[in-house]
């Protein structure tokens, strides 16, 4: 009670003595508590962006080959491969390679190879981290008929999951069927282990290992079979096109369209390779978080993390372009690969070659726009590398004088040296 009298007491007085005492109070009390409010909801801003910065500064700054793309992880969907006709679940049930093989197998029996006809491993060309890669021949027919082909071996000992990828592969390829610009699968060997696929063999190579041989002294090369001219590089470029276009009618992208990716015949009969990640994103929905990419191919949405579509592969098709016209030259070669996000967002493109002509440098413009709406499709930008292709010299050759040396070319290129040994690594 005597608490109370004082209060009322100290009350009394502030209103006879200040009468500006409680209304100053009032004032406070609404400046104050804003105020910290305001400084409270900074605060937790600032935290935020420190976070996201740092999180985004530790993505690029993240161990690995300088100037690849390390791709998001995928997001949990369970593993499906595409078999016959249409997406076919994985028997992920199975606890066993025994049993998985034995489930999996009967899907594949039109393409089982008796091991047997397998005659010969005419040589190792690649070894790779998934297993080895080999020419061998494969004798089918009657009259028997010797045929090379590759042949990719899945390391042992595999586990459950390296064998459910491998089978996952094979099956994909059974869906995606044959094209006449796509590797298309021979065969396989699933039956036990080891494990086997038989894909066919492009004698010629790669397109980049032809590009740089192309750089010769074309004066001491019998025929035209190393000389590239302005109307080839236009027909490389349509049969390209054609197997993006198949893969947009499967509902695919390739994600990786680059001169390295891309197998050459005698002919010049050009043959997109490289579906590994075309084969993710069709069974698992999203990219593998160990599948790198190089950045000076990728368009900007893929560098900022975005999802991925057939139009990024227009994007890179500007940057193949421009690896045939300038006879393997590494893309943007004065930026450094881990620069070239940067060097894009402030809308920066590469500069028309010498041995470039402007109707050509005007189609890759296209396929460099920023925004992925504006690229053209597959088929519309095939029109009008049919339509300047009717134009193009065929009689002058392209000509770079230095030749190629590896090591500074993936340093440049910001790809690894050993990617480059054989082209069918990345089958």
């Amino acid at each position: 009670m005597g608490e109370k009298r004082g209060t009322a007491r100290v009350l009394l007085e502030c209103n006879l003595n200040d009468k500006m005492c409680l209304v100053q109070g009032e004032a406070y009390a609404v400046i104050i508590v804003p105020t910290l409010l305001v400084g409270a909801f900074l605060i937790l801003l600032a935290v935020i962006l420190w976070l996201f910065i740092r999180g985004q500064r530790s993505q690029w700054q993240r161990p690995g080959l300088r100037g690849i793309a390390p791709m998001p992880a995928s997001r949990g969907r369970p593993r499906e491969a595409a078999g016959h006709g249409g997406k076919v679940a994985m028997p992920l049930t199975e606890t066993s390679v025994e049993s998985f093989l034995r489930a999996a197998t009967p899907s594949l029996a039109k393409l089982q190879v008796p091991r047997d006809q397998l005659s010969e491993i005419l040589e190792q060309i690649h070894k790779g981290s998934c297993g080895n890669i080999y020419r061998a021949t494969l004798v089918t027919g009657d009259p028997p008929k010797p045929k090379s082909v590759v042949l990719k071996a899945l390391k042992e000992p595999a586990g459950l999951q390296e064998v459910q990828y491998f089978v996952g592969r094979i099956q994909f390829y059974e869906y995606l069927g044959k094209h006449h610009n796509l590797v298309h699968l021979e065969g396989c060997c699933t039956e036990r282990l080891p494990l086997y696929m038989l894909l066919e063999d492009v004698a010629q190579g790669n397109l980049l290992s032809f590009l740089w041989t192309c750089r010769r002294d074309v004066m001491t090369m019998d025929g035209l079979l190393y000389d590239l001219t302005e109307k080839q590089v236009y027909y490389i470029g349509k049969q390209v096109l054609l197997a993006l276009e198949y893969l947009q009618d499967k509902r695919l992208f390739h994600g990786d369209v680059a001169a390295r990716n891309i197998l050459i015949q005698n002919d010049l009969t050009a043959k997109l390779c490289g579906l590994g990640l075309a084969y993710e994103v069709h069974a698992q929905g999203a990219i593998s978080a160990t599948r790198t990419i190089p950045l000076k191919w990728l368009p900007p949405e893929r560098l900022l993390l975005r999802t991925a579509g057939i139009r990024g592969d227009i994007w890179s098709f500007g940057i193949l372009l421009y690896e045939m016209v300038t006879l393997g030259a590494p893309p943007y070669p004065e930026v450094p690969p881990t620069s070239i996000l940067q060097y894009l967002q402030r809308r920066k493109i590469m500069q028309r070659p010498s041995s470039c002509t402007h109707t050509m440098y005007n189609i890759m413009k296209s396929c460099w726009r920023w925004s992925e709406d504006s690229r053209p499709l597959p088929k519309e930008l095939r029109s009008r590398i049919e339509a300047a292709a009717r134009t193009a010299d065929d009689k002058a050759v392209l000509q770079v004088p230095e030749l190629v040396v590896p090591e500074l070319y993936a340093d440049v290129a910001g790809i690894s040296v050993e990617s480059l040994s054989y082209c069918y690594s990345i089958l």
